[in-house]
């Protein structure tokens, strides 16, 4: 069963484990999304989309090879994300495939005679606005027995239509025409019985793009929108317990190691200590990943320091600000948001503190196990046990 029409936070399907998860997804999908200054006219904001893109096959593959590792950096035309898990009789899968759509906005200026024409920015009743490439975000749910797939693969066709849609401009200056384009996918799942008791699987999810529409030749910025931009899954379903990939039990570890995962990376979701939820994302998590509790909303750039990011979005000129806000509604909101934040909002995004690991002594520790060469995902061969120790800071 799928349901790509299914907005993004319903939550029907996956069950209320997939709702906790979702602040950490969402800043999956958006990471990238515009950074610091928030402005078009910014060289960082010219290359965009740089995590979980999934573009059509015969153009990827005209770019050069791609390392089959985990790394999420980089354009491909699929992603694997493998997991051993555990399975109790008459057990179901729930996959939940999220991913963006690229929208174009055009600004298209009106004469006298009422003919449109397309410009790069128009003023209107006092605002500017700007063309610049948007995204919708998408999601599908895929429902399946386990034993289904002990008896073969299934694949499910799924993508995102395409559309336009115009929005008038006041004072009948002009319009803005915001344009999709139809994109094609197709997410394969398997599942096999390892040997010995225990109920362990190991499942497969594969995420292509199918769509044959886009010339090798085509630049960069038009062939992103034929792609799945940000794309990655939630797999849960009932009756299964998942094992973690970064830390498994030391009498699963093998198996773990023989999962191989391309261009995606899966980690336990949700609450500390569960297991029913994983979050197979392009960008390398730890397990039970969260958003820090002092940060107030997306600045769409994790590697930055909240702190850092809104003292310095303040200091924007309002030439400035007003260009960003003409940028796209998540930089207005952006801007909107650090100029009304109260102090003692900001003040909590100075220092916390938190403790990792429990203080012990030297002889308290356990021994020192291998850790790869890197901890960059490009170091990594694909596999899940090549994974080095993974610590959450924020």
């Amino acid at each position: 069963m799928s349901d790509p029409d299914r907005k993004p936070g319903d939550t029907r399907v996956a069950g209320s484990a997939v709702e906790e998860a979702c602040a950490v997804a969402d800043a999956v999908l958006y990471e990238g999304y515009l950074l610091y200054p928030y402005r078009r006219s910014s060289g960082k904001n010219r290359v965009r989309w740089q995590f979980g893109v999934l573009a059509p096959r015969a153009w990827a593959e005209a770019q050069g090879p791609v390392a089959p590792s985990v790394s999420g950096s980089v354009e491909s035309w699929q992603q694997q994300t493998e997991v051993l898990l555990r399975a109790r009789p008459g057990a179901v899968v729930r996959v939940r495939v999220r991913h963006l759509q690229t929208q174009h906005r055009a600004v298209e200026r009106r004469d006298e005679q009422g003919t449109y024409t397309p410009v790069d920015s128009l003023e209107a009743a006092g605002a500017v606005h700007l063309s610049f490439d948007e995204a919708v975000p998408r999601e599908t749910d895929l429902v399946v027995a386990l034993d289904e797939l002990l008896g073969g693969k299934r694949e499910f066709a799924f993508g995102a239509p395409g559309g336009r849609q115009t929005e008038p401009l006041p004072d009948g200056v002009g319009r803005l025409v915001r344009r999709r384009r139809p994109l094609e996918a197709r997410a394969t799942l398997t599942a096999e019985r390892l040997p010995g008791a225990g109920g362990l699987h190991r499942l497969r999810v594969r995420i292509e793009n199918t769509g044959r529409s886009t010339p090798p030749e085509t630049r960069r910025e038009e062939a992103l929108r034929d792609a799945l931009i940000a794309t990655h899954t939630f797999i849960g379903g009932e009756g299964l317990a998942f094992f973690s990939s970064i830390d498994p039990p030391e009498e699963v570890a093998a198996q773990v190691r023989d999962c191989r995962n391309l261009h995606t990376f899966p980690v336990l979701a949700g609450a500390e200590g569960s297991d029913d939820l994983v979050l197979s994302s392009p960008i390398i998590l730890p397990d039970h990943p969260q958003v820090a509790p002092e940060s107030p909303g997306d600045l769409h750039d994790a590697a930055e320091i909240d702190e850092i990011l809104t003292l310095r979005t303040l200091l924007l000129t309002d030439d400035e600000k007003r260009e960003a806000r003409a940028t796209d509604p998540r930089a207005a909101r952006i801007v909107d948001r650090v100029e009304t934040m109260p102090p003692e909002v900001l003040a909590r995004l100075h220092g916390a503190i938190r403790s990792l690991t429990p203080s012990g002594s030297a002889e308290s520790a356990p021994p020192d196990r291998p850790r790869a060469e890197s901890a960059g995902a490009d170091a990594l061969d694909g596999r899940a046990g090549a994974v080095p120790d993974l610590e959450e800071a924020s």
